[in-house]
């Protein structure tokens, strides 16, 4: 009989301390709860070879599921389903691991928030989007996907206000990701071994910036292996994914549907750049513009 991952045996121990959490005072349970999954990350992070970082709704899945196919491809594993975390490296030890993680709870772990004290040596992709367009896509990710408990620990509203207000707001919108931006451009020359990605240029040159990704975790795609994990990984093929997973409860919830009937609950919703205009008026488009230009550090060139 094979044996439980670890990180199974470690997610299952974390979900009961959730639910335990969930009784104890409000902050005393958050702070426990967060502090281990600040613990689990940190194991997880001693165990990767490379470390992928975004904030939520960057296009994190996206780039997994580019990743996960070079891989999957080049082993003879393309017709599995997405690997959570280190399952290749079973099978094949010249796999390397990649941990990704939205950064939220090594600091509870930790103690501080060094990011290069934090990520150490390890190879990092810092992968970062238009906070404009992330805010507006986490606020459909907040709606029908996280969740309860998941909104109490990450200090999100419990209460839908409407778009604009979840856009704009501080606990949940542009200047939480702007906060989430700056911390990592104050250390970016702090850290040797960093690369930065942008959703839009990936947009744009998919199979040039997949290369440079996996280039820079030590790897030799070819343009025949590069091209077959972009047309995997296209917008259509993703949804195809979910609407089949839709039908599958033991799919891998990151590429299921909330709700097969509903395309705002999708975890592969529009993939537009620039679609955030569709949702505000130009006088809400205007605010959340001078936001952006006087908050963000110019490193990332959004402004």
């Amino acid at each position: 009989m094979q044996l439980p991952n670890i990180y199974d045996l470690r997610t299952g121990v974390r979900r009961l301390i959730s639910a335990s959490s969930a009784v104890l005072p409000r902050e005393t349970g958050i702070r426990a709860e967060r502090w281990f999954r600040g613990y689990e990350d940190s194991k997880k992070l001693a165990s990767a070879d490379g470390v992928v970082v975004s904030f939520g709704k960057s296009g994190r899945t996206w780039l997994r599921v580019l990743i996960w196919r070079y891989f999957a491809k080049r082993n003879g594993y393309a017709g599995e389903g997405i690997s959570e975390f280190d399952e290749f490296r079973h099978r094949n030890p010249s796999v390397p691991v990649l941990f990704f993680t939205h950064d939220n709870y090594l600091k509870d772990y930790a103690g501080h928030d060094h990011k290069s004290r934090l990520y150490g040596k390890a190879p990092v992709v810092l992968l970062v989007r238009d906070p404009r367009d992330t805010a507006v896509s986490q606020y459909f990710q907040w709606k029908h996907r996280i969740a309860p408990r998941k909104k109490v620990i990450n200090n999100y509203p419990l209460n839908d206000d409407g778009l604009y207000s979840f856009v704009s707001g501080d606990q949940s919108g542009i200047p939480k990701i702007i906060d989430f931006m700056n911390a990592w451009a104050k250390e970016i020359g702090d850290m040797p071994h960093l690369l930065v990605v942008k959703y839009e240029d990936l947009r744009a040159d998919t199979q040039g910036e997949l290369r440079r990704v996996l280039e820079f975790f030590g790897q030799h795609p070819t343009s025949e292996e590069l091209k077959d994990a972009v047309t995997f990984a296209s917008v259509d093929n993703m949804r195809r994914m979910e609407l089949e997973n839709a039908r599958n409860a033991s799919a891998h919830r990151s590429l299921r549907p909330a709700d097969a009937n509903d395309p705002s609950s999708f975890k592969v919703r529009r993939a537009k750049v620039g679609g955030w205009r569709d949702y505000v008026s130009a006088d809400e488009a205007a605010t959340l513009d001078a936001m952006v230009r006087g908050r963000l550090s110019a490193v990332f060139g959004y402004q």
